[in-house]
C-alpha cells in the first residue's frame, strides 16, 4: 500500500478507571469534520472512551465507524447511551444522534474540560476553518471569529502539501523549525496559489539560491501561521500588528499537532499555550458529550 503522507495516525482509548456498567448516566458526543472525525463517551461526568479517525469521503460511514471504535471494545451498544450530541460539518449524517449542536459552543466546552477553567482564548485549527474563541470566566462564549478567505490557514491544505512533497504530515512542523530563520512566506491568499508556489521552491533555480527543504517548509508554515494570527487578531480591537491575547491560551484541532504552527503563534502572541493529556482534535466531541 502506498504511504499516505497526509494522514495523522488514528487512535482510540478506553479508560481502565471507569466501569461503564456501573454508571448511572452515559452520554456521548460525535464531531464529524471535513478531514477528521472524533467521538467521546462520558460515564457520570468522567471521560470513558474516545476515538479519532480520518473522515474520508463518506460522512455517514465515518460517524458509524468512529463510534464503533469505542462501543465494540467496551461491549457497549447505542442503547446503553442516554443522549448523543453531534457537531461538526457532517453532524447531519450522525443518524443515531439525539441532537445537533454548533461547533463553537462544543469546542469551547471541550477546551475548558481539556485545558482547565482558566482558558479564555481558544484557537481551533481545523481542516477547513480556523476559529478563534473568547470565553467568559463563567464558561460561556464571549466572542468568536472565523477565517474569512480561501486561505492557507486550513489543515486540508497542509495535508495536500504533505502528499505533494511526500513528507509525512507528522514531520512537517518540526522540519520547518529547523530552518535558520523564517524565509519570506508564500502566498497567503489561497492554497491554489500557495501550494504551487511552495512546490516551485524545490526547482533547480531556487536550489541555487540555497533554499533547503526545511527553508521551504518554513516559508509555507510561516504563511499558514500568519493567516491564523490574523484570525486571532479579529477577536478584539487591536492596533495594526498587535496580536495580544488576554488570559490563558489553548490550541485545539488537527493543526494543534503541528509544532511548526503552534510555536510560531506562541512567538508572535508572546504567550505559551496550555498543554493537555488529551488529543487536541477531541475538543468538539468532548464538548458535544458534555452538552448532550
Amino acid at each position: 500500500m502506498a504511504q499516505e503522507y497526509w494522514k495523522w495516525p488514528e487512535s482510540d482509548r478506553l479508560s481502565e478507571d471507569v466501569d461503564w456498567r456501573k454508571a448511572k448516566k452515559i452520554v456521548a458526543g460525535v464531531d464529524i469534520g471535513t478531514t477528521g472525525s472524533q467521538a467521546a463517551v462520558f460515564c457520570d461526568g468522567a471521560l470513558y472512551g474516545s476515538a479519532n479517525i480520518s473522515t474520508g469521503y463518506d460522512f455517514k460511514a465515518a460517524a458509524d465507524c468512529v463510534m464503533s471504535r469505542i462501543l465494540e471494545p467496551a461491549g457497549m451498544s447505542l442503547n446503553d447511551i442516554e443522549s448523543i450530541a453531534a457537531t461538526g460539518f457532517g453532524a447531519g449524517n450522525v443518524s443515531y444522534a439525539s441532537k445537533a449542536l454548533d461547533e463553537v459552543r462544543c469546542v469551547a466546552k471541550g477546551a475548558r474540560f481539556m485545558f482547565g477553567p482558566n482558558v479564555t482564548t481558544v484557537v481551533d485549527l481545523g481542516g477547513q476553518t480556523t476559529k478563534a474563541i473568547r470565553l467568559y470566566d463563567w464558561d460561556r462564549v464571549r466572542d468568536f471569529t472565523f477565517n474569512d478567505k480561501c486561505a492557507t490557514g486550513m489543515g486540508r491544505n497542509i495535508e495536500l502539501m504533505a502528499d505533494i512533497l511526500q513528507i509525512p504530515i507528522t514531520e512537517i512542523g518540526e522540519k520547518s523549525l529547523m530552518a535558520e530563520k523564517d524565509p519570506e512566506p508564500v502566498s497567503t491568499t489561497c492554497y491554489s496559489f500557495a501550494n504551487p508556489e511552495t512546490v516551485g521552491l524545490f526547482t533547480q533555480g531556487f536550489k541555487e539560491e540555497h533554499y533547503s527543504e526545511n527553508d521551504v517548509l518554513a516559508s509555507y508554515i510561516f504563511a499558514v501561521s500568519w493567516r491564523i494570527l490574523g484570525t486571532i487578531g479579529k477577536l478584539q480591537p487591536l492596533d495594526p500588528g498587535d496580536f495580544t491575547v488576554y488570559g490563558e491560551l489553548a490550541f485545539t484541532g488537527g493543526l494543534a499537532k503541528n509544532i511548526g504552527i503552534t510555536k510560531r503563534l506562541e512567538r508572535e502572541l508572546y504567550k505559551t499555550a496550555l498543554t493537555s493529556e488529551y488529543d487536541p482534535q477531541l475538543a468538539g466531541a468532548i464538548g458535544a458529550a458534555l452538552l448532550a
